[in-house]
């Protein structure tokens, strides 16, 4: 079904549901990109392929060649040095609500592997803080942060809060099974029903939970114990591991299904 006609470019339905994908396809991709140099390269990569369009309707074969050479390195450019920003992007499609029902795809899961690593973590007798970001973004303070992108692993958690790491005074930021950030300055709580032998990591826990739907995981490294914050309260304390698990295997599920 033909829509309008220009010379001898026919547009079609097919044509605009195409210009439509596309359009989406760039802007989601910016969405991700932008403010770093990913972001600027994009442009240039939409610029490089419009260029080429135009070229080819105009019939300029040298410089249609000449674009199109360029747009070849400039992919493969950008997939050498944007590696994480682009595994992130493709994690976040495959993470997409719809998609995931559409094509029946399961949320992959962390409770265990983060419940180990607390256990690591208590064993040493170390502190940590890990905020588990849900449907608010905090980007604003992950990028404040020391930027990972780095697919979750124990191991990497684990060394984090090593107090011998550079990155150990601050808090992680988890989205899924990423690790979007560390060493992460949080908002602190002005509450004062606060119990008093609970320090500066408790309070940026229930600051982040009040400011945000993220939850807050909190191990004391004064008293070992684990507390939860959410919705600006700490919903549990002193948790044993087992109790760790179950509740973050109902927050967490509840995180991407609903």
């Amino acid at each position: 079904m033909n829509l309008f006609e220009i010379s001898f470019i026919k547009f079609t339905l097919t044509d605009l549901f195409d210009l439509v994908l596309i359009s989406f396809i760039f802007s989601y991709a910016y969405s991700y990109f932008r403010g770093t140099r990913g972001g600027q390269m994009l442009i240039g990569l939409l610029i490089l392929f419009f260029a080429g369009f135009i070229v080819n309707i105009l019939g300029f074969r040298a410089t249609s060649w000449l674009l199109n050479l360029f747009q070849t390195v400039w992919v493969v450019v950008f997939v050498i040095l944007f590696q994480p920003e682009i595994r992130r992007l493709l994690t976040s499609v495959g993470q997409n609500r719809i998609l995931r029902k559409l094509f029946q795809i399961e949320k992959l899961s962390i409770q265990d592997e983060i419940i180990a690593c607390i256990s690591e973590i208590k064993k040493n007798k170390w502190g940590a803080i890990i905020i588990f970001e849900r449907e608010n973004s905090l980007k604003s303070i992950s990028s404040d942060g020391v930027k990972m992108g780095a697919v979750f692993s124990p191991e990497l958690l684990v060394s984090i809060f090593n107090p011998s790491s550079p990155l150990h005074d601050g808090a992680v930021i988890i989205h899924s099974n990423i690790i979007e950030a560390a060493a992460c300055i949080l908002p602190l709580t002005e509450s004062k029903t606060l119990n008093p032998e609970m320090g500066t990591r408790h309070r940026a826990a229930l600051g982040i939970s009040e400011e945000s739907d993220a939850l807050a995981l909190v191990l004391s490294e004064e008293t070992g114990k684990i507390s939860i914050a959410e919705n600006g309260y700490f919903i549990s304390s002193a948790l044993t591991l087992e109790e760790l698990s179950d509740v973050l295997k109902e927050k967490m599920t509840d995180t991407g299904d609903e």
